[in-house]
């Protein structure tokens, strides 16, 4: 098939989206399809097999976008239909795949130019309002709300990356529609050896601390705050490495571990590539993820479970819904709580077995075949509601 598909992102970016959507490409061309991404101007140009990237122009010159909604979105949304539109006219494709909320504007260009649709459900679009704080409006949200029922009503097929967003499709009265499809695939790590990861251990853990690593962006929903309490709540000999901060919410969280008296305790690493995240996963005694709103789950989660390593999540159903008790330390989130799964993890054998647990399952469920069995059945279950 010949694909046009559609992300409301700067491509690529080493953030959530873009990570989901460019395994989404590397699967696609894996099973022979050739895509022509439709993207934000901003982002990094990758090379992957039978892609080919199309930009809409920056009109407006915006630098930067932001995680979650933003006005600058509004303009960039537009000049991406037009760009979308003018390729369509050019004639070929076979299907339209969108990500976010440009599923709106691919089910319209899928009316117009008859065409099945997929969309690709990375989040609540409503709910995306009130985790980044973007709109309290009642109005705001339940046109969104609108928003994502026409979709859902319109789209040929809907992929949905968690159980909790499963379950909102199937409330919906569209759950014959949707395939659940989990962000478990990982980049290849850079290669590393055995005395840089020794040197790197000796320039973070000195006296021979053990190392609690938490990976990630720093917003508000994935629980930094909540981490640095408990670090300062830890009376273990561990140091806490947080990768991936960078501008204000860096910024912000250095504040923090000030006020709580921890910032020797706590080293911020600069945002890195996906591709060197497993380095220092490797560095890890212990792995965290402190998220504290929100229903999807971290796409750390699967990366974590498959590296082995003692893990410490909230109990929130955000983890939940993929981590059982007998894999992960789950621990209510507030920092005492919090603080005293991360002793758990580090100190008790019990959170390795667990550990053992989820990498067994991991192995064996979070694979590449499954991942591009379920792309196809996307593409087939497309095909068969449009030719209906």
């Amino acid at each position: 098939m010949n694909i046009l598909m559609l992300a409301p992102e700067p491509f690529f970016e080493p953030r959530g989206t873009p990570i989901s959507i460019y395994f989404r490409i590397a699967a696609l061309g894996k099973l022979g399809h050739d895509i022509t991404l439709v993207t934000y101007p901003g982002g990094k140009d990758v090379r992957l097999p039978r892609l080919r990237i199309r930009r809409a122009p920056n009109l407006l010159g915006i630098r930067r976008v932001k995680i979650g909604p933003s006005l600058a979105k509004l303009p960039l949304d537009f000049q991406l239909s037009l760009e979308a539109a003018f390729e369509l006219s050019r004639g070929g494709y076979d299907l339209i795949f969108s990500h976010e909320e440009a599923a709106a504007i691919g089910l319209a260009l899928s009316k117009i130019w008859r065409l099945p649709h997929v969309y690709d459900m990375h989040s609540s679009l409503p709910q995306q309002l009130r985790n980044f704080e973007f709109s309290r409006s009642s109005l705001v949200i339940s046109l969104f709300q609108a928003m994502e029922s026409a979709i859902l009503k319109g789209s040929h097929a809907v992929i949905v990356i968690c159980r909790d967003l499963f379950d909102q499709v199937k409330a919906a009265g569209r759950g014959d529609k949707a395939v659940l499809l989990e962000n478990f695939l990982d980049f290849p790590a850079d290669p590393f050896s055995p005395a840089e990861l020794a040197a790197k251990k000796a320039e973070v853990a000195p006296r021979g601390e053990k190392i609690v690593v938490y990976a990630g962006n720093f917003e508000p929903y994935q629980g930094i705050q909540l981490l640095l309490q408990a670090a300062a709540r830890c009376r273990d000999n561990a140091v806490f490495l947080l990768v991936g901060g960078t501008g204000r919410r860096l910024a912000e969280m250095k504040a923090l571990a000030a006020d709580l008296g921890v910032s020797g305790k706590v080293i911020f690493a600069d945002k890195v590539a996906p591709s060197r995240v497993p380095f220092y996963i490797s560095l890890a005694d212990v792995l965290v993820s402190p998220r504290l709103s929100g229903t999807n789950t971290p796409l750390k989660i699967y990366s974590f479970l498959k590296a082995g390593k003692p893990l410490v999540a909230t109990r929130l159903w955000t983890h939940t819904q993929v981590l059982a008790p007998e894999e992960a330390v789950l621990a209510a989130p507030d920092p005492e709580s919090f603080a005293a799964g991360i002793s758990l993890a580090l100190n008790s054998p019990e959170a390795a077995a667990r550990a053992a647990a989820g990498k067994l399952r991991a192995d064996a469920e979070f694979t590449e075949s499954r991942y591009l069995e379920k792309i196809s059945r996307v593409l087939d279950l497309a095909r068969r509601n449009f030719a209906r």
